[in-house]
């Protein structure tokens, strides 16, 4: 009964479009969508990008509320960056398999063990681990930030050890690795990307850093059992930029399936073709226009972080946004 009067209350999917950008002005509000959400919800946000292009967008935005279409730990960092806004996430269970493989007392006791240690940590984290990091980073420009950091200090890099393995081959640095991983990228394996080589000679490789094939791919380029020229390791925003300016006409694409969605759009007379059509993450794919719609209406749900973890996480996130 509660299902059914919840229904009823809702309007006709033709017109949740109109009624969402008719709330959005209403509630002076703003839609942000990571590129692995569902293609409707890319298709009405006001922003579509990776975790960094949106946390920028959040902390430059005048808009009273921000409706983040991603998962928590996106939410949380936007609500760090702009404590006096109200973030909202659709879906209060849209989690994230790798921000769960380190918490904060884990954390502590991992600096415990390094104590002359400087902490970066992937953005991919919750609130309160980031509180007890010295930087903050996303993909895109992991490799920029350890580079920021002297050289003569020891590193610990948390939690996507894939992401880390990539840094610390790109930089030469004593990187400590903590053992997390993305349930969806760690599928991605080697011999699934030499098995698409076989089968796209033509294509290019777009690689995401977070991959379980990354490392090895590396190796795999170097002996020259893949080919330099054609392979990539880029974010999913070095993606969409790569796709634009390349020649190439086929691509390959290794990352979670949602991004193509945005690739074909911005490139209709390219191919993308996914190195697995299961690549696919449940929690990304929890916000639907339905949710959104209700998100709106009932300014729900909203994730605030408590100061005293807010003013500790807000100096690492700050560093990240400064260093491109």
């Amino acid at each position: 009964m509660i299902k059914e009067m919840a229904t009823l209350l809702q309007p006709p999917q033709s017109n949740l479009v109109e009624d969402i950008l008719a709330l959005k002005k209403k509630r002076n509000a703003i839609i942000l969508a990571h590129n692995y959400q569902i293609p409707e919800i890319q298709d009405i946000a006001d922003f579509v990008g990776d975790s960094l292009g949106l946390s920028r967008q959040a902390a430059k935005t005048d808009a009273d509320v921000i409706v983040f279409c991603g998962v928590h730990f996106m939410a949380e960092t936007a609500s760090i960056v702009c404590p006096d806004k109200t973030v909202l996430i659709p879906d209060l269970k849209a989690g994230c398999s790798l921000a769960d493989t380190i918490n904060a007392e884990q954390l502590r006791e991992w600096k415990r063990q390094y104590p002359s240690a400087v902490v970066v940590s992937y953005v991919n984290t919750t609130a309160e681990v980031k509180a007890e990091s010295d930087y903050c980073c996303t993909s895109t420009n992991a490799v920029n930030v350890v580079n920021s950091i002297p050289r003569d200090k020891e590193i610990l890099f948390l939690p996507d050890m894939f992401l880390g393995a990539y840094v610390q081959k790109k930089t030469g640095r004593k990187i400590h690795l903590w053992p997390g991983e993305c349930h969806v990228h760690a599928k991605l394996d080697p011999q699934t990307v030499l098995g698409l080589i076989e089968k796209y000679p033509d294509a290019e490789f777009l690689i995401h850093p977070e991959c379980g094939c990354v490392t090895n791919c590396m190796y795999l380029v170097e002996e020259g059992k893949i080919p330099k020229d054609g392979t990539f390791i880029l974010s999913t925003e070095g993606m969409t930029r790569h796709a634009k300016q390349s020649s190439a006409k086929e691509f390959v694409v290794a990352t979670e399936t949602g991004i193509l969605h945005r690739l074909k759009k911005e490139n209709p007379q390219k191919k993308f073709i996914p190195a697995s059509e299961s690549a696919i993450c449940e929690y990304m794919k929890m916000i639907t226009v339905e949710k959104l719609y209700a998100s709106l209406r009932d300014l729900k749900f909203e994730v605030k972080v408590p100061k005293h973890i807010a003013d500790r996480a807000r100096l690492p996130i700050e560093m990240m946004l400064a260093i491109s």
